[in-house]
Parts: structure tokens; C-alpha cells; sequence
């Protein structure tokens, strides 16, 4: 393709709100683009999840595992996740039709998110699931909707919602991919944070247990956050995990059912060979997304995005991310606050570590500012103008293209850029140098 100046150029679309960015870069820059290995769609979705449900992994199949006098709790993913809930919670009440609809519950697994809208509940459900069962918003404010556990082998006091332990049997579902900090998504993330009290999210995300160097992408044994929301989810004693995972398109590539360690391991072996990416060096510039639509809803969400990025970046180079924000930092929880209330991202980071008690978001507040003490951060977004992008301690960026043309002024015309199109579903690493023997 020819610019109207005449260059080379390469275009790129890039994860972004619903419907994605194009973006047009120099053919002679020194460009490396990262996926993760494409895995192709499940022919049929509803005959795969069927198949697991009937046939799952370590348990026997869900219709025996719920008798028809059981109360039943399902868990499904809140509206800033593309968990495909349409399609999961339909096949899990399929199988269940001994069951009244009145002892079942659906469960939406929250965390310290706010409540989601009618309307975002029947996107995420459909009309006829919304006004057929009851629904229960998990509210970790309200201590009078908790019960209390006890504590875990970390010394965090365990509260979960009352509804949700009320339930003789308990279905999880969700979906699995590296995370940031929790190395891996779905599985006892449905329980905790999903379904826990604020005291309990606020143990498992405390600045110590974020700092340790095992809570990060694709680490799952040792790391402190993985290990106890998979212990908290045990406490509470989960009859079934359904889970999935996706591929760009946010379609189902795989199911994995039944008993939550067996089943959530095999889905992590399966996204760890898919999504973790090796490169050679460090890059001087990544340009990243927050992988669109849920998931770039607000300023929030982005730390993975950028964190994502963070792993393959150079000391003193630049991240610039692309992420919508149509929900904007946001105005609810903390997080706006804590990085509005801070002058630099060292101060912000000193905010968090030296606090004589946690606070809610807090976490993606002290990640945020340790990516930006590595690398300059910018950021491209629809919805936060200059005035806000820049009390969020962030670099406006108009023009990707153009920001980056800046960058080779900086850091030469040969500098090494990273595109990660799909932001956090690409975890790229860099590969540890080979020793001679």
C-alpha cells in the first residue's frame, strides 16, 4: 500500500471498542507484529458444550451431580468479560431440567465491579434467562449479604455471598486467559473475587501479594493470588466448573468441565500453548490494545493491555495502548482517585505500598505506576480527553502513526516496535538467552 506522500506503509487493525482501529504504520520501520497462535472456532459450540457437560473431566457428568430437590447456584462472568455467558448458561440449564427454575439462582460474579444494567444483563444472557431466574448481583460492600469462612493459609478472612453458599450445589463457569496477576483466568476467579466480600478481594490483592514476582502472566503454581482464589473457591465447596476459552474472535476453541482443579488445569494447558509468545529482545516501542470490546470498557480494565506490553519493553522505552474507555476511568471504585490524587507515577506508586491499609483498586493503581517507572505510557482513547488521559498520569496520543514517527525521532529510525493487535490475549516474553555449555 502507498501513503499519500508516496511511503511504504503497513496497515493494521487493532483490537478497539466493538469495532477496532485502523491503524497505518512506515513500511520502514523495524516492526514485529504478535498474535497468538489462531485457533480455530468449535464447528459446533452447543454440541461441544453438551459433549463436556455429559462427558467432563474428573467428575461425573453434571446431570448427576444435581438432584431435583437441589438448590443451585450458577456463576456466570459480569459484562466486562467476554465470557460467551448466551451460550454457557443455557447449556448448563439444559441439562438441569429435573430442576425447578425457582431453586436455581444465577449468580453474577462481580467482584468489586458495579452492578450490571438490565439491558447488559439480557446482552449477556438474553431476554428470556433474565425474567425466567432469579439473579443475584454480588455486592462485596454489603457485609449483611456474606458469610464468613474463616481464614486462609495466606491469613486473609474468607467472606462469601450469602445466596451463593445458601446453594446445595454450586456451578462455576468462565473463561480462561493469562492474566496479569492471577496468571491465569477462569476457574476459582468465578468464587474469589467474583462472588467474595470486599475484605476477602482486598487480602488476595494487597500490595505485598501483587508485588511478589510469581503474580504475573501465565504462572499459575507458587503464585500466591492464583493459589488462594483457587483455595477460597475449595472452601466453598463447587459441585461443577464449566469453562471455555477463545480465540480473537471471541469464539469458542475449547470447553473444559467438570472437577475445578482437573478441568481448570487442562484449559490452562491448553491457552499456555496458545497464547505465550517468545521473542529474542526487548523492543524501544509496543504499541497495545486492552483487546477491545468488553474489556477496553475503562481505564481501569487496562492495566493488562499494558501490562501485556510491559514484559517485552526496554527500561526508558514507551508503550502507547489503544483501549475506547467508553465507560471512562471510571467514576465508580477507587482507582480514578488514587491516580488523580498522585502528581507522578512514583508517587502513586509510594501511595500504594507505603498505605497502612488496602483499598479497593488499589492494585491496578500500583501496576499501572510500575509499568510507567519502567516505560513512558501513552495513551489512545475516544472517550478520555487530554484533560483526563493526563490526571490519570498518561500521555495523550491522537494519532498512533504519528506518535510512533515521534518515538523513532527519540529513540532512532532503526527502533526496534512491538504491535500487539490483541493486546493481553498475545502475552509475549522475553526468551531467556541460550548458555553455552
Amino acid at each position: 500500500l502507498i501513503s499519500q506522500e508516496g511511503a511504504l506503509i503497513m496497515d493494521l487493525t487493532l483490537d478497539y471498542g466493538r469495532t477496532g482501529l485502523p491503524v497505518s504504520l512506515p513500511d520502514d520501520a523495524n516492526i514485529t507484529v504478535l498474535h497468538p497462535a489462531y485457533v480455530p472456532a468449535l464447528p459446533d459450540p452447543a454440541a461441544a458444550l453438551r459433549d463436556a457437560l455429559r462427558g467432563p473431566i474428573g467428575s461425573a457428568p453434571l446431570r448427576e451431580r444435581v438432584a431435583a430437590e437441589d438448590t443451585v447456584a450458577i456463576v456466570f462472568s459480569d459484562i466486562t468479560r467476554p465470557t460467551p455467558n448466551h451460550l454457557l448458561i443455557p447449556a448448563i440449564l439444559a441439562e438441569l431440567p429435573h430442576v425447578p427454575p425457582e431453586n436455581i439462582v444465577l449468580c453474577n460474579a462481580l467482584g468489586t465491579h458495579r452492578f450490571n444494567t438490565r439491558a447488559e444483563l439480557i446482552e449477556m444472557l438474553g431476554e428470556a434467562i433474565v425474567d425466567g431466574y432469579r439473579i443475584e448481583q454480588n455486592d462485596c460492600f454489603d457485609p449483611s449479604t456474606q458469610v464468613y469462612l474463616g481464614t486462609s493459609s495466606h491469613g486473609h478472612e474468607i467472606w462469601i455471598n450469602r445466596v451463593y453458599m445458601e446453594a446445595s450445589v454450586k456451578i462455576l463457569t468462565g473463561f480462561i486467559e493469562p492474566h496479569y496477576f492471577a496468571g491465569f483466568s477462569g476457574g476459582g476467579k468465578a468464587v474469589m473475587p467474583g462472588m467474595a466480600g470486599q475484605m476477602t478481594v482486598l487480602g488476595n490483592h494487597d500490595a505485598g501479594m501483587i508485588a511478589d514476582p510469581r503474580a504475573t502472566w501465565g504462572v499459575a503454581q507458587g503464585n500466591p493470588i492464583f493459589e488462594e482464589a483457587r483455595e477460597v473457591a475449595l472452601s466453598t465447596d463447587p459441585a461443577f466448573l464449566l469453562n471455555v476459552t477463545l480465540n480473537r474472535d471471541k469464539q469458542i476453541t475449547g470447553v473444559f468441565a467438570g472437577d475445578l482443579v482437573a478441568a481448570h488445569d487442562a484449559g490452562i494447558a491448553f491457552v499456555r500453548d496458545k497464547s505465550m509468545v517468545p521473542v529474542d529482545a526487548p523492543f524501544d516501542i509496543v504499541i497495545t490494545t486492552n483487546s477491545g470490546y468488553p474489556l477496553d470498557q475503562n481505564l481501569y480494565q487496562c492495566g493488562k493491555g499494558m501490562s501485556a506490553a510491559e514484559q517485552v519493553v526496554r527500561p526508558g522505552g514507551a508503550v502507547i495502548i489503544a483501549a475506547e474507555c467508553s465507560d471512562g476511568l471510571p467514576d465508580h471504585g477507587l482507582f480514578g482517585q488514587m491516580v488523580k490524587a498522585a502528581r507522578t507515577p512514583q508517587e502513586l506508586f509510594d501511595s500504594v505500598m507505603q498505605a497502612s491499609e488496602t483499598r479497593q483498586d488499589q492494585w491496578a493503581a500500583q501496576i499501572q505506576a510500575r509499568i510507567q517507572l519502567k516505560a513512558d505510557v501513552y495513551l489512545y482513547s475516544d472517550y478520555l480527553d487530554d484533560a483526563a488521559t493526563t490526571a490519570a498520569l498518561l500521555i495523550p496520543c491522537h494519532d498512533i502513526a504519528a506518535t510512533v514517527e515521534a518515538l523513532r525521532g527519540r529513540y532512532g529510525r532503526d527502533a526496534r516496535i512491538c504491535v500487539l493487535p490483541e493486546g493481553p490475549q498475545t502475552v509475549p516474553y522475553v526468551r531467556a538467552p541460550v548458555v553455552a555449555g
